[in-house]
């Protein structure tokens, strides 16, 4: 059945009309006419007409503007109903209730963890604004959190263990390491071991000391050398997953650290064969020694102006460039990767990479500024001199200010190139690749680093620092193994994008007179694509909340 306005003379009449079959025909009959409309929208008769009917449905609930007293709230889904997934099936959350399996906290300790995982994921910052920020979300588990929940479960984290067999001179064994521990050995399925590991750091400046020993001023990426700070790596495998992540005071130096992360990784993840991959910032003759005297292949990048053996050897050593061609690319490439293999009196191996496209880049961009240089000497050459772009290609000579031709020269030799050392038996292309391969990885690190932008950092002690920090490395790997299930499907997206749409997904909560219906909004952009690459069945448009 349904309704009908039929016209009649100068009036219009409202109709119950019902549709009947009669053999091929369907046959309309007129089961009650309602009345005049103009008489019956003046007493309001339609309104009360629809709410008397609405009280023998079980699936509608009627709002009248004005008429009822309705309750209305708006919470976002989609994000916690993603993450849900991805926690569960990478068994994050079995693994931390096992390990709380013998401790009596009376919270969920679990749940204030993701939480604060899902928080940096979508929103990041201090724990005290993940307090204030889940009330706009519907997240399982939660309602009865508050925030010294959130701190006790940072300092489980970050509290240290009895058994220190595995730490480092510069940071202590905790709760973090076993979880990740864990965690590689519940994927351990998915590869057979780390045969190529990648390796960066980062800095985390805090807005007071910054615990009791992590905190220490030092060498800072972020340009805030008047602050407290601590430094944070994280190794990933060669497919690009996060394996574990370290954490140091803030005056550890990038050169100290990877022999001790080395000898760590081997014990913690039982490796036998391990190929290090890293940039310039980690090398030094120490930690050559180490790597030959351990066996461990390494692939890292030498400091093409500072290294003297680099600079008067190998780049001046002559030969001829191969061209380098990955994997499914095409060889018609019309700026491909090319490299020469130098090796040096005593076996140490060096392979130059050239990419001549970069070549013209670094040599245009170096002209324009001689130029620019060039016509600032005649008009006040001293102003130059405090200019950092300027100052290494001026020759300073008593009351005379020129253009160094020769620093010009010099810098020329570097245009598009760098070099790798190594001591694996990978040929020269394959060396260089593998290095390639590091720059992929690096846009996980500027991820992880965008992840890790915790701040401000509020904690006062170690153990809930080292907890607040872990919780970004949980969200990496939440996000890598989402980008990961969205590649195999086929998608590529934009994070930025990923994150508005999901937040976009609302459901809507509607009381009146003691019947509630939820109305989940529209599914925009990427997210259906997201939920159905991650297995998830999108919530019914219109249901009834019992």
């Amino acid at each position: 059945m349904f309704t009908r306005v039929k016209k009649s003379g100068l009036y219009e009449y409202l109709q119950i009309v019902q549709n009947r079959r009669e053999g091929t025909k369907t046959i309309q009959r007129v089961v009650a006419t309602i009345g005049r409309m103009d008489q019956i929208r003046a007493k309001g008769e339609i309104e009360n007409l629809v709410r008397s009917l609405s009280r023998f449905s079980e699936k509608v609930l009627l709002v009248l503007s004005g008429k009822s007293d309705v309750r209305a709230d708006a919470k976002k889904i989609g994000p916690a109903l993603i993450c849900e997934r991805l926690w569960k099936e990478l068994e994050i959350g079995k693994i931390i209730r096992r390990l709380l399996a013998a401790r009596k906290f009376g919270f969920d300790v679990e749940r204030a963890i993701f939480l604060t995982v899902l928080h940096r994921l979508f929103v990041s910052g201090s724990d005290r604004s993940c307090d204030r920020w889940h009330r706009d979300y519907v997240i399982d588990g939660i309602d009865a959190l508050s925030l010294h929940h959130l701190y006790r479960a940072m300092a489980f984290l970050g509290e240290e263990l009895a058994d220190q067999r595995d730490c480092t001179p510069f940071a202590p064994r905790c709760t973090k390491d076993v979880i990740e521990e864990d965690l590689f050995l519940a994927r351990r399925d998915l590869f057979s071991g780390l045969d190529c590991v990648f390796f960066d750091t980062t800095s985390i400046y805090f807005e007071g000391e910054g615990g009791e020993t992590i905190g220490e001023l030092g060498h800072t990426k972020d340009h805030r050398p008047d602050l407290h700070q601590m430094v944070v790596g994280v190794i990933l495998d060669d497919h690009g997953q996060p394996v574990c992540s370290e954490m140091w005071p803030g005056n550890t130096t990038d050169v100290t650290t990877l022999v001790p992360v080395i000898k760590r990784l081997r014990n913690r993840f039982a490796i036998g064969r391990i190929c290090i991959v890293s940039d310039r910032g980690m090398i030094s003759a120490k930690t050559i020694a180490y790597l030959e005297e351990e066996k461990i292949s390494y692939i890292l990048g030498a400091r093409m102006r500072r290294c003297k053996e680099v600079k008067d050897q190998v780049l001046s050593c002559g030969g001829r460039y191969r061209e380098v061609h990955p994997e499914g690319s095409s060889a018609k490439d019309p700026s491909p990767l090319k490299v020469k293999e130098v090796v040096l009196l005593g076996g140490c191996r060096y392979i130059v990479c050239l990419n001549e496209k970069q070549a013209r880049k670094d040599a245009a961009d170096r002209q324009a500024i001689i130029d620019s240089l060039e016509e600032k000497l005649k008009t006040d050459p001293k102003s130059l001199v405090g200019n950092k772009g300027y100052r290494k290609y001026l020759k300073m000579e008593k009351e005379t200010v020129s253009v160094n031709k020769a620093k010009v020269e010099e810098e020329a030799r570097y245009d598009g190139k760098w070099v790798l050392k190594t001591n694996t038996t990978l040929t020269a292309e394959q060396v260089a690749l593998k290095y390639k391969e590091l720059w992929q990885v690096e846009q996980v690190f500027r991820d992880m680093k965008s992840v890790l932008d915790t701040r401000p950092i509020f904690h006062k002690l170690d153990e809930t620092i080292r907890g607040h920090v872990f919780c970004s490395f949980l969200a990496l790997v939440i996000r890598k193994e989402l980008d990961r299930r969205l590649e195999k499907a086929g998608h590529c997206f934009e994070w930025a994008d990923i994150k508005q749409d999901l937040k976009a997904l609302q459901e809507i909560t509607i009381e009146d007179r003691g019947k509630t219906l939820a109305i989940r909004s529209e599914c925009l952009g990427t997210c259906g694509k997201i939920f159905q690459a991650v297995g998830v069945a999108i919530p019914s448009t219109i249901r009834e909340v019992v």
